[in-house]
């Protein structure tokens, strides 16, 4: 399942470079100009993790990321900024940055910082057991009942997908971006109902009446305890 993350930068080049290289190394990026444009992202979806600039037209990064940890305090934020003193780093960190990096900077360590912060947020539970099901994420192991069940690599994938967001209502939007990125599926709302419907198939005793992934009229489906 790739890794959603959004770039907050006013310096329309840096966007479309970082956009580049960080979908050449397998995530998908969100870009926003503006504050204001970061926030309507935000709106939209949570990403995994935000690279933020410190000078934005509307408002300044320090006291953005104290908004952004606050509300979002899961989020790993990494500040990617020209701002290179050392009280400028100390205000980052103290902030509520999980990272700071200097420009001009090399790809490859922000790819390495990237992943760094990403394996820090890495929910600390590997193993699940809910109602007689039971997935060990490390392993990509399911059982269900005590008797193992066979997924593809996509099924595990939403299946991790509602779990973690479990008791959350989640759109058909939010899945489409976490597990198909930005990919131009022919038809991806069939997709999602096949995969769903050949998951149900395997986890739940009654596909026609889900135990675990019920949907939620209008709005999606939510992994129910």
């Amino acid at each position: 399942m790739k890794k959603q993350l959004l770039v907050v930068d006013d310096d329309a080049d840096i966007l479309k470079v970082l956009k580049a290289n960080l979908e050449l190394y397998d995530f998908q990026a969100a870009t926003a100009e503006t504050w204001a444009l970061a926030k309507e992202v935000l709106d939209v979806q949570l990403p995994d993790l935000i690279i933020l600039d410190l000078t934005l037209p509307d408002g300044d990064g320090i006291e953005i990321c104290r908004l952004l940890k606050a509300e979002y305090p899961k989020i790993p934020v990494i500040m990617l900024t020209a701002r290179d003193s050392v009280s400028d780093k100390v205000m980052g960190f103290e902030s509520g940055a999980d990272d700071y990096i200097v420009k001009p900077f090399e790809t490859l360590e922000l790819i390495a910082r990237v992943r760094a912060c990403l394996r820090r947020s890495v929910p600390a539970e590997r193993k699940v057991s809910i109602n007689g099901l039971e997935i060990d994420f490390d392993a990509h192991i399911v059982r269900v009942k005590g008797s193992e069940v066979d997924l593809t690599p996509k099924e595990f994938d939403l299946l991790q997908l509602f779990v973690l967001n479990r008791n959350e209502v989640i759109s058909r939007e939010f899945i489409r971006k976490k597990l198909w990125g930005d990919s131009k599926l022919y038809s991806w709302s069939r997709t999602i109902d096949v995969h769903l419907q050949h998951l149900r198939q395997k986890i739940e005793k009654n596909p026609s009446a889900p135990e675990y992934i019920v949907t939620v009229p209008g709005k999606g489906y939510k992994f129910r305890m």
